[in-house]
């Protein structure tokens, strides 16, 4: 039997949630989701508070809306004055598109922290395995009965096998929230996905020069290393394996192509290439001081999969799935930002 829903002023968790509900009031948070299309923003806010409350305490939306109709102190809490139906929720969702829905969650986050000042960030970069609650001990699923579906059989060194997807999310060091993720099909290896999350952080001009990009040693890659100096200009710390062979790896980091086009290669440019490239061979030799700075992305996907909904999802497109994170992203996002962004304070809200 589920736990009722009732509002208590002296829980910290209940306060907590009070506190995330309110940004739906906020005027830029309403043009921000209108910006994106997502009108009427004041109908828009009512459907995501009634989310960030099943995602908050891990229930269905049927549940709160439940909840919501038989009590009043709930609803007065919630700011929610007439309860929508389970089925507007779901049409609500079903009329943007993945992208969109992103672009709002990101955008919301934005405008909820303080712009990025002139300095260099540290962005932290790691991918997690998303469940399916699907239950194959019960029936055989092979790979054939999946091929026309929108998921498929993926392996984790740390679940085993299970059938989803995989989440490759990247977040500020500085404020811990969401900047950008990818959903894979499958599990492709995180060394191959380098690129493609480097290539969205560049297309949303997340990352500029000099920015130090943290990952753990799946990405590990020589032509990872070459491509973050080279190409995106930034210092790759993927942590290294025993058996890196550093000077090889900095005999092939070369300037990019595109800087001959003048001729002779300006020494501005020399000299921005040559400081990246000592920085980077400071960091990588001092790689394990970075290691408490990395372990806070685990963090956060540890709250958002045990706290927050996110561990087996009852979702089965990829559609739904790609919403349904953009949400928690949302919620775990606007969490850090009221101040639970160490360690400590992370894990023990997870826990709770």
């Amino acid at each position: 039997m589920k736990s009722p829903l009732i509002y208590d002023q002296r829980d910290s968790k209940w306060n907590l949630l009070g506190e995330i509900l309110k940004i739906f009031d906020s005027r830029r948070v309403k043009q921000e989701i209108a910006r994106q299309g997502i009108k009427p923003a004041s109908k828009a806010g009512i459907m995501f508070r009634v989310l960030m409350i099943a995602l908050f305490f891990s229930t269905e939306i049927s549940y709160v809306i439940r909840e919501l109709k038989e009590r009043d102190e709930l609803r007065k809490f919630a700011g929610i004055e007439e309860v929508p139906s389970e089925i507007q929720i779901y049409e609500f969702l079903s009329r943007f598109r993945e992208e969109q829905m992103m672009n709002s969650v990101l955008g919301i986050l934005n405008t909820l922290s303080s712009p990025r000042g002139r300095g260099k960030a540290f962005i932290l970069v790691d991918s997690t395995d998303i469940r399916l609650d699907l239950n194959w001990n019960k029936r055989k699923i092979t790979k054939k009965f999946l091929e026309n579906l929108p998921y498929k059989w993926c392996y984790s060194p740390s679940k085993g096998y299970y059938i989803g997807f995989k989440l490759t999310m990247a977040l500020d060091y500085r404020t811990m929230r969401p900047l950008a993720f990818l959903l894979h099909l499958g599990s492709p290896n995180d060394s191959k996905l380098f690129q493609p999350i480097m290539d969205e952080l560049q297309r949303r001009r997340i990352i500029r020069k000099g920015d130090t990009i943290i990952f753990d040693k799946g990405y590990y890659s020589y032509t990872n290393y070459q491509m973050g100096i080279s190409l995106y200009k930034i210092v790759p710390l993927i942590f290294p394996r025993s058996n890196i062979n550093l000077q090889r790896v900095l005999d092939r980091i070369t300037y990019p192509i595109t800087v001959y086009k003048h001729g002779k290669i300006p020494e501005k440019i020399k000299n921005f290439f040559q400081g990246l490239k000592a920085e980077f061979k400071h960091k990588i030799q001092h790689w394990a001081e970075y290691q408490s700075i990395r372990g806070l992305i685990e963090d956060v996907f540890t709250l958002k999969k045990e706290g927050l909904s996110l561990d087996c999802l009852h979702r089965y497109t990829w559609r739904s799935v790609h919403k349904i994170i953009s949400l928690v992203a949302l919620l775990a996002g606007t969490i850090t930002l009221l101040g639970y962004n160490t360690n400590k304070k992370i894990q023990k809200l997870a826990a709770s």
